[in-house]
């Protein structure tokens, strides 16, 4: 006899939208992140910037020294004074700097100093003219210079032009990075120029993954008759490392109370806990009464969005001490997910997403979207918003995203040929061709 219970039945509160429920989602993040930046140092470390990438700023960087720490010429061409050159008369060529060098002198009057990208401006010059605004005049000066240029006729040139000043990008001392900023390869580059070896991060929050269900077999097994093999996990794990946690994959649940009651009671030792499958409405769907006799609180049982409605969202009390974003309620976030790994997908992206990214410490943790122009028509119905697979080509103008061909929510073969997911407005129920949409991006 199947050790399985039944799922007691709960009455349905009307489910909220999905603009309801993604506040209700950006609300608790915002609120994990307040507490984050609250702990001072004890969620921070430090990691070398060849390591930094992906990681989020934890205490700010400051600029060592003025940017530039020079005023430097941002073309190749001739310094020298604005107003001298705007009188069209040949200016003797004093000197030649590149990169790397100083002037040896300030520049004299009525001379021009020739000057290569990124090279130190003599003193005394206040723009440089590019290369391709001059002509040569080869005029003997006074001062034994055997070249001259002189400003052509159809330019003009201002004071400043083609210099960039000394500290105009930032002054010592400056913040140059905020906590919370999501480390990318540019980041790495300021950090660089400020001679950082290595940067204060927050440490990655710990992601239990947790599935569900009979049916499942690992990953290197061979599936029995009415068996498939667990590829939630492995997916969503690389979705949590995407989003800047730690996952931790836990072993398959199996549908019993004392399975699951076992499996989320070590799972809400992490930060975060995703648990996939057995939250739908059916009766041996048993997560969400487990959830309950963990002490759970929800904040929403379900959402109107195809494909993913059966969504948990809640809090369980957490035995972790040190629980990254709440010391003092030492509360764990939870999503039950749905079993079907497009639903999965879907769901994590709008909504597990934002709170693995504030628990990361980021500043910016919502879903990412864009628009893109509809190639062809979509007929579909109300009721639901609806993020479907599909196609984006971002090679032309403006991109354009299409319909993948799909069978439902199981089917893994049309999700990997997709790259977003187009968004169906709850109240549309047809996008015509040409028009303008929203997608999804992963």
């Amino acid at each position: 006899m199947s050790s399985a219970r039944r799922r007691p039945k709960f009455p349905s509160p009307a489910l909220p939208s999905f603009d309801e429920a993604a506040a209700l989602v950006a609300a608790s993040a915002a609120k994990i992140l307040r507490a984050r930046r609250g702990q001072c140092n004890a969620g921070i470390e430090r990691v070398r910037l060849d390591q930094a990438l992906g990681r989020v700023v934890a205490l700010p960087l400051l600029a060592d020294a003025d940017q530039p720490a020079f005023a430097r010429s941002t073309r190749d061409g001739f310094a020298c004074r604005a107003e001298e050159a705007s009188r069209y008369v040949p200016l003797a060529v004093a000197g030649s700097t590149r990169a790397g060098q100083s002037p040896s002198g300030p520049l004299p009057r009525g001379s021009a100093w020739e000057i290569m990208t990124g090279a130190p401006v003599p003193e005394g010059a206040d723009a440089v003219v590019m290369l391709e605004h001059v002509e040569e005049v080869g005029i003997p000066s006074r001062s034994g210079a055997d070249r001259a240029i002189r400003l052509l006729p159809s330019r003009t040139l201002e004071r400043g032009d083609n210099i960039m000043a000394r500290g105009a990008q930032a002054r010592k001392g400056d913040k140059l990075l905020s906590a919370g900023v999501l480390i990318a390869p540019a980041q790495i580059a300021l950090a660089g120029s400020c001679g950082a070896t290595a940067l204060d991060v927050f440490r990655k929050p710990r992601v239990a993954i947790l599935s569900t269900g009979d049916e499942l077999v690992p990953i290197g097994s061979t599936p029995g008759p009415s068996q498939i093999r667990n590829s939630s996990s492995a997916m969503l794990a690389a979705m949590v490392k995407d989003a800047g946690g730690d996952p931790w994959i836990l072993p398959i649940a199996r549908d019993t109370t004392k399975s699951l009651d076992a499996a989320i009671g070590r799972a809400a030792t992490a930060d975060l806990v995703l648990i996939t499958g057995g939250v739908s409405a059916g009766q041996f769907d048993l997560v969400e009464p487990a959830l309950l006799r963990a002490g759970a609180r929800f904040h929403f049982t379900g959402v109107r969005i195809q494909p993913g409605k059966p969504l948990v969202f809640g809090e369980v009390p957490s035995s972790r001490t040190d629980s990254v974003q709440n010391q003092g309620s030492a509360k764990c976030y939870c999503f039950g997910l749905p079993g079907n790994p497009v639903s999965s997908a879907v769901t994590f992206l709008l909504f597990a997403a934002p709170v693995v990214a504030a628990l990361a410490g980021r500043s910016e943790f919502g879903a990412r979207f864009a628009l893109a122009r509809l190639s062809e028509a979509v007929k579909t119905k109300t009721g639901l918003t609806r993020f479907l697979p599909a196609v984006c080509t971002f090679a032309g103008p403006v991109p354009e995203v299409a319909l993948v061909s799909w069978q439902g929510s199981g089917d893994l073969a049309a999700m990997a040929r997709a790259n977003c997911f187009l968004v169906v407005p709850e109240d549309a129920d047809r996008l015509a061709a040409g028009s303008t949409v929203r997608i999804l991006l992963p």
